[in-house]
């Protein structure tokens, strides 16, 4: 399990925990890391993290001998182990070492931009530290000190207003797509009485995208589409709801 972790084949260990579905996640592999900290040691082992994730008996906040959780292994640089550790609601993004010091301070004093800017488009929550205290807690003075002028230009730009910032570094990121500005445009011409959706046949591709994205709760919504319904509406003149739709997806993309 060990060798297929390090070289991050999936497929074998996916094997190899339908043969031992009792095998010991969270088994010391030396300094007190565990399977999931060396998965989250190379970006090209991200493929195995939602295995061990799945597994049941998983401690996805367990700490080596230092302290390092697997989330703090990954914000050395490893997005793509950043990305899928973020999925998990259980990570704890914020957790300190045994000396204080925090997976975002981390990245930011050895200038992971690519790791904080996925941080910050998934939005989880983001603890920018006790200001002064730069060698633990502090992301953006830990930053200066070292000179990692992108990092601190970003930070102080979510310190400052994080919800657009997240909307700018989602757009950056290709986040927002032709899907997003599609609901959207639904949730418009609906709340706007522009079309209707009947819950039993949908006939049009509009209605089928609503008839999903309808079913969401708001904040939902607001999350897959990014965006806020303004209190200035617009309406498009014609009768035909997928043309119409299809104008202001444009517009918004």
């Amino acid at each position: 399990m060990l060798t297929a972790v390090e070289r991050g084949d999936a497929k074998k260990v996916a094997e190899l925990m339908r043969q031992d579905p009792s095998f010991k996640v969270n088994m010391d592999h030396g300094y007190g890391d565990t399977l999931l900290h060396l998965a989250c040691l190379r970006d090209r082992r991200s493929a195995v993290i939602p295995l061990l994730l799945a597994h049941p008996d998983i401690d996805v906040n367990v700490k080596n001998g230092n302290g390092c959780t697997p989330f703090h292994w990954a914000c050395f640089g490893y997005t793509s182990c950043v990305r899928e550790m973020l999925k998990d609601s259980r990570v704890k993004v914020n957790e300190p070492t045994n000396s204080g010091s925090t997976p975002l301070q981390l990245a930011a004093a050895n200038d992971h931009l690519d790791v904080i800017k996925w941080w910050i488009a998934s939005g989880r929550e983001m603890d920018l530290g006790e200001p002064g205290d730069v060698e633990k807690t502090d992301a953006i003075g830990g930053a200066k000190k070292r000179k990692k002028t992108e990092v601190v230009a970003l930070l102080e730009r979510f310190k400052s207003d994080a919800a657009q910032t997240r909307h700018a570094i989602r757009v950056e990121l290709g986040l927002i797509d032709a899907l997003a500005a599609e609901v959207f445009a639904l949730v418009v011409f609906v709340s706007d009485g522009l079309l209707q959706i009947n819950d039993t046949k949908t006939r049009t591709r509009a209605a089928r995208f609503f008839s999903i994205a309808r079913r969401l709760p708001l904040e939902l919504q607001m999350v897959l589409c990014y965006r806020q319904v303004g209190s200035c509406k617009e309406i498009i003149h014609g009768k035909d709801s997928e043309v119409a739709f299809k104008v202001l997806a444009r517009r918004l993309w």
